[in-house]
């Protein structure tokens, strides 16, 4: 068959979504399934070479400049797609590209699916001229938007259950993004430390994404100042970038504790199992995920995880199997990241665990879900 993928985000820009949208894309084409990509473009001469990818032109957002806003003036796309003899249209997000995607599924009469990858109401603090009482409206106009489909899809089951919940009445089910389980084979466990000059008695903590209010690092950076008091040989590694940045690391300084943290940046899409394995401990705290696909990327590199329980995430963490959920509060998380600093024996346990629970999200397994839904669709 033939997909379309219509995505307000892709590549060279970084997120949960786009690697979401790799991961399936490469499974299905494995499958011997043709996709096609359609996204805004980033302005990226390698653009030109890339196939079954087609940009579409875009402006940067004013408030948050990684971001391209797709201008859906193109003719020729259009045409295009008439041209494709696309099946079906999967649409990763329900604003500018998603409503394109949208409209063509209807212009072309075939099945529309949608996946819903992101608390969009918790994210209208990047567009200011947005007023925070839209935050209602925004998520009406999503649920809206899924009941234009055939089907929604949720990362995890609480999302699927607050779809439910807000007014979503055509068929939501729960498929996570996979985790392609051979990039977390034959891993070197030094890399990290030699890259950052960490000595081998750190232990290690790190936390993966954007530097943004919604990952709720500040939260992170007061527990960690607390669990430095008890337990000096620990040190934070930040890795990713955002518009925060300036203000966590004047947060760090007044906490004082600038020599235990690191903010790494962004590193190289092909040595993040690496990153992730020279760690002794994931931490997460953010409230507004949908799955936390980091989180499964830390278990497949053997990482036990402490997590705030907040929606998709509590899917993701086996309390007390291969690491520990928590309330949002700090003392009890700051509990929780002590407990498994102190006890060796329990972080090798739960890291060994959460290797073995990372094989449930195999891609390879959640990509034969999404291509038999897709079958069912095509089948009506």
């Amino acid at each position: 068959m033939h997909i379309g993928i219509f995505t307000d985000s892709y590549l060279p820009y970084t997120s949960g979504v786009v690697r979401s949208i790799i991961v399936f894309t490469n499974e299905l084409r494995r499958r011997g399934h043709r996709v096609s990509i359609f996204a805004p473009t980033y302005g990226n001469r390698k653009e030109k070479e890339e196939n079954d990818i087609y940009r579409f032109p875009s402006l940067r957002a004013p408030t948050f400049k990684e971001f391209a806003l797709a201008i859906p003036l193109a003719p020729s796309l259009s045409r295009r797609l008439d041209d494709l003899k696309i099946d079906l249209i999967h649409v990763h997000s329900p604003f500018i590209m998603g409503r394109v995607g949208a409209y063509m599924a209807k212009r072309m009469g075939v099945p529309l699916v949608f996946t819903y990858h992101t608390l969009y109401e918790e994210y209208v603090h990047y567009f200011p001229f947005i007023p925070r009482l839209m935050r209602h409206a925004v998520r009406n106009y999503t649920i809206s938007f899924g009941n234009r489909c055939q089907l929604v899809i949720a990362p995890t089951n609480p999302i699927a259950e607050y779809l439910r919940e807000h007014g979503v009445h055509v068929p939501v089910i729960t498929i996570p993004t996979g985790i392609e389980l051979e990039r977390f084979q034959n891993l070197d466990s030094t890399w990290l430390r030699r890259h950052l000059n960490l000595p081998p008695e750190k232990i290690i903590l790190l936390h993966v994404g954007r530097l943004g209010k919604e990952k709720n690092i500040p939260f992170l950076l007061k527990s960690f100042a607390m669990v430095l008091r008890e337990e000096p040989t620990t040190h934070l590694v930040l890795v990713g970038s955002g518009p925060l940045k300036d203000e966590l690391q004047n947060l760090v300084s007044a906490l004082k504790i600038n020599q235990s943290v690191t903010f790494a940046g962004q590193f190289p899409f092909e040595q993040m199992p690496n990153v992730y394995a020279g760690a002794d401990l994931f931490i997460f705290a953010s409230i507004t995920e949908t799955q936390g696909l980091v989180i499964g990327e830390a278990k497949a590199a053997g990482l036990p995880v402490v997590a705030v329980k907040a929606f998709g995430v509590q899917d993701m963490v086996k309390n007390g199997e291969d690491g520990f959920l928590t309330p949002h509060d700090i003392n009890a998380f700051t509990n929780a990241v002590i407990q498994l600093v102190k006890d060796l024996n329990l972080r090798r346990q739960m890291g060994r665990q959460a290797r073995q629970n990372a094989t449930e999200l195999a891609a390879s397994a959640m990509a034969c879900r999404l291509e038999a839904q897709y079958k069912s669709l095509l089948a009506l």
